[in-house]
C-alpha cells in the first residue's frame, strides 16, 4: 500500500512537472519557406492570389483530391475565400486579409476539425535575378491543448513545414507546364494591307539576332514615342535576308505609322513604305522560342498546299502583345506573314 502511494505520487509529480513543461513552452509560434520561381513575379502573384488555383499546387488537397471545395461569391483579393471539408483535411476555411499587388498577401485560416484553430498566413514575393523568390510563411498563437499536441507529436514547424516546401515544389511546376503552353495556327491566306513604317536595319549571324532585335526595336519604339509619331499598329520585324548555310540575317525592326514621317538625319531612324501583297498568315500564341516552330510550319504548308513563294516578297514577324503587360508567355500573340503569289 505504501509503495502504491509512492507510485500515485511519483505519478503525479510527473504529471505536474509535464503540465508546468508543456505550460511554459512558447505562446507563439511562426515558421516561413521560401523557393526562388523562374517566372515572372506578377505571374507567380496572380496564381497565388486566386484560390480556384489552389487545388492544383495545394500539398493537402493532393493528399485528398476528392474532398468538398466551397468558393466564396469572391475568390481572390481582399475577401477571397474558400472552404474545404474532408477525412484526411478535416474542415476549414481560409479568407484573405490584404493584398499588395505583386509584393505580399496575408491570409486566415481556420481550423474546425480535427481540433480548432487559428493561424496567419503570409506570402511575399520579392524580384530574384532567377525569377521571383517566393516566401510562404505561418504564425499564430499557441494554447494549452495545442502546445501538450506539439510536446508528443513535434512542433507545428515540424509537422507543417514539408508540406510548405511540398506546395511551393509544386507551385513552381505548374507555373512552369502553364508559361510551356503553346500553340500554332496556319490561318491561311490574307491580303496584308501594307503601310508607312520607322525602321532601322542590321545585318548579323542568326545566333546574335536575340540580343541585336531588342536593341533595334527598343531604339525605334523609343524615337516614336519621344517625337510623339502617332502608331498604326504592332510593331514587327522585316525579314530580308535569312542565310542559314552562312548564320546570316539581314532584318529590320518596324514601327507602322499613319502616314510618312520624315526622321532626323542623324538618327539613326529611317521611313519605308510596304505595299499591301498577299500572303500566308500563321499564327503563334505562346513563347518566342517557339518562333522557329512557327515559322518552318508557316513554309512547310506553302509548297505542301500548292502555293508559291513571292520572290524576295516581304517576310514579316509581328507583335500584337507587349510582354509587359501580359508576363505570361504563353499569352504572347505573334503573327507570321509571308508573301506569296
Amino acid at each position: 500500500m505504501k509503495a502504491l502511494k509512492y507510485l500515485l505520487f511519483l505519478l503525479l509529480i510527473i504529471v505536474i512537472g509535464l503540465a508546468i513543461y508543456i505550460a511554459v513552452q512558447p505562446n507563439e509560434f511562426e515558421f516561413s519557406r521560401s523557393k526562388v520561381i523562374k517566372a515572372p513575379t506578377s505571374m507567380v502573384f496572380n496564381k497565388v492570389n486566386e484560390f480556384k488555383n489552389w487545388p492544383s499546387f495545394s500539398p493537402w488537397i493532393e493528399q485528398e483530391p476528392d474532398a468538398n471545395l466551397t468558393y466564396g461569391d469572391k475568390t481572390s483579393g481582399v475577401d477571397g475565400n474558400y472552404a474545404w471539408n474532408g477525412d484526411i483535411l478535416g474542415e476549414g476555411s481560409m479568407t484573405t486579409t490584404g493584398v499588395e499587388k505583386d509584393k505580399s498577401i496575408t491570409q486566415h485560416i481556420s481550423f474546425i476539425k480535427p481540433f480548432e484553430s487559428e493561424s496567419d498566413i503570409t506570402w511575399t514575393f520579392e524580384k530574384a535575378d532567377e525569377g521571383t523568390e517566393v516566401t510562404w510563411g505561418m504564425k499564430g498563437k499557441q494554447d494549452f491543448m495545442t502546445k501538450m499536441y506539439t510536446t508528443f507529436a513535434g512542433s507545428i514547424e515540424e509537422n507543417t513545414s514539408p508540406d510548405f516546401d511540398r506546395g511551393l515544389f509544386k507551385l513552381d511546376s505548374i507555373i512552369k507546364v502553364d508559361m510551356a503552353k503553346y500553340t500554332i495556327k496556319v490561318n491561311g491566306i490574307t491580303q496584308h494591307g501594307g503601310g508607312f513604317y520607322l525602321y532601322n536595319t542590321t545585318s548579323c549571324k542568326i545566333n546574335e539576332l536575340e540580343i541585336k532585335m531588342p536593341e533595334l526595336m527598343t531604339k525605334v519604339g523609343a524615337y516614336a514615342i519621344n517625337n510623339n509619331i502617332l502608331m498604326a499598329g504592332p510593331p514587327y520585324t522585316y525579314y530580308h535576308k535569312w542565310d542559314t548555310e552562312n548564320n546570316a540575317v539581314m532584318f529590320s525592326c518596324c514601327v507602322p505609322t499613319t502616314d510618312r514621317v520624315i526622321t532626323s538625319p542623324d538618327s539613326g531612324i529611317l521611313t519605308g513604305q510596304l505595299k499591301p501583297f498577299k500572303a500566308l498568315k500563321t499564327t503563334l500564341t505562346g513563347d518566342y522560342k517557339n518562333l522557329k516552330e512557327a515559322w518552318n510550319t508557316a513554309m512547310k504548308y506553302i509548297p505542301e498546299n500548292g502555293l508559291e513563294f513571292t520572290d524576295n516578297g516581304p517576310m514579316l514577324e509581328v507583335y500584337p502583345t507587349d510582354p509587359m503587360m501580359k508576363p505570361n508567355p504563353a499569352e504572347w500573340i505573334t503573327e507570321i506573314y509571308i508573301a506569296v503569289k
